[in-house]
């Protein structure tokens, strides 16, 4: 069976949250007899199409940006022309642009849309698409939350009713190194002392601005691995107010896992509905590592379950925040079995294994009714 995916963004442009769960999908599913097709944007078509772990990456060409929303003439003949050969598409939502070709195409197959956010951002650009979106989202034959969470909260899922499937996003575990003694020497040699940490594209919904002002009452060290727009403004705010907050900057996949491996807990203080589910949660529950995270409505809460695999605080609070990590710090019996616990969800909900057997049953359903 033959999927497109098709999404404003791929490596090797980019390969942010939704690009790495279209690479797991396309992964799982491939052990499931699912062939797969990725259709995105690119300002360099040519050099960026090409193979990438058994799949294509095909690319058109990006004529413009306007308000996080990729525009594209080519993309109108190769959608259509790789639709053609498909015998399911499957979209990645949100992406404006990406209602129009739908509809221009009219290919006739069998649809499945991931929902992975709201739209949160573009609340003056909302009023003008919603009509759009809601004919998109009530055309497709299926929509796929990616938590109970996430399905609840959402106003437009919602009002979708029962179109909506849940399939949570997965990782493969095989597909992370193992770190080696250099790697734990690193680790420790980067980071001398006891420490919490983060992992991520350090964006304005994160939070990370509310970590850094509770740094001061938190007893122990606090790393940030990762780049992002605000990186600038989040380290001058450390630089002027904090001395225990250490930055990383980007790190290898070998590194994130050291870290990973010795950290006390993960924090993820992301604090605005932006965050629809947090893979790096799945991450350090997949490395059965204590979490704490912020009550935001969305899958963030489904990932890390209160008082079971940590700790989860309302948003923008530092005091809560301090609190939490603390307690982690202070409590490590209590923060191992939390541990422990987010090792076992992980094996229980999150694997890739789980997520591609799910989408190629989906896919398969969808496919059948068409017939």
């Amino acid at each position: 069976m033959k999927v497109l995916h098709f999404f404003k963004t791929y490596w090797p442009d980019t390969f942010g949250g939704v690009e790495r769960t279209i690479h797991a999908i396309a992964q799982s599913t491939a052990r499931h007899g699912i062939e797969t097709e990725v259709l995105s944007l690119s300002r360099i078509p040519g050099e960026n199409t090409r193979a990438f772990d058994g799949h294509m990456a095909r690319k058109a060409k990006l004529d413009f940006e306007l308000a996080s929303t990729g525009f594209s003439r080519e993309v109108f003949r190769e959608f259509r022309a790789l639709a053609k050969n498909a015998d399911l598409i499957h979209y990645h939502f949100p992406w404006p642009f990406m209602d129009i070709v739908h509809f221009h195409a009219r290919h006739g197959k069998p649809t499945v849309v991931t929902y992975h956010s709201d739209i949160v951002k573009q609340k003056l650009i909302l009023p003008l698409y919603r009509p759009l979106m809601l004919r998109f989202l009530k055309d497709v034959d299926a929509i796929v939350a990616t938590s109970p969470d996430y399905l609840k909260s959402s106003p437009v899922l919602r009002a979708l009713g029962g179109k909506s499937t849940i399939i949570p996003i997965g990782i493969d575990e095989t597909a992370y190194p193992t770190p080696t003694e250099a790697d734990n020497s690193w680790c420790q040699a980067a980071v001398a002392e006891p420490f919490v940490l983060f992992v991520g594209v350090l964006r304005y919904y994160k939070g990370l601005d509310v970590l850094i002002e509770a740094a001061d009452r938190i007893r122990c060290k606090i790393v940030i691995a990762g780049s992002g727009p605000i990186e600038e403004s989040l380290k001058l705010q450390a630089k002027t107010l904090r001395r225990n907050v250490m930055f990383l900057g980007e790190v290898m996949e070998q590194h994130k896992m050291a870290l990973l491996r010795n950290c006390l807990g993960f924090v993820f203080p992301s604090n605005q509905r932006s965050e629809a589910y947090g893979l790096s949660l799945v991450e350090a529950a997949m490395c059965g590592k204590p979490m704490i995270s912020c009550e935001i409505g969305t899958g963030t809460s489904y990932v890390n379950k209160a008082g079971e695999t940590g700790l989860v605080v309302p948003p923008s609070n530092p005091a809560r925040l301090a609190e939490a990590i603390n307690q982690i710090v202070d409590s490590p019996v209590e923060a191992a079995n939390w541990g422990q616990a987010a090792r076992d969800r992980y094996i229980r909900l999150f694997t890739a294994d789980r997520m591609g057997k799910a989408y190629a049953d989906l896919y398969r359903q969808l496919d059948s009714r068409r017939r």
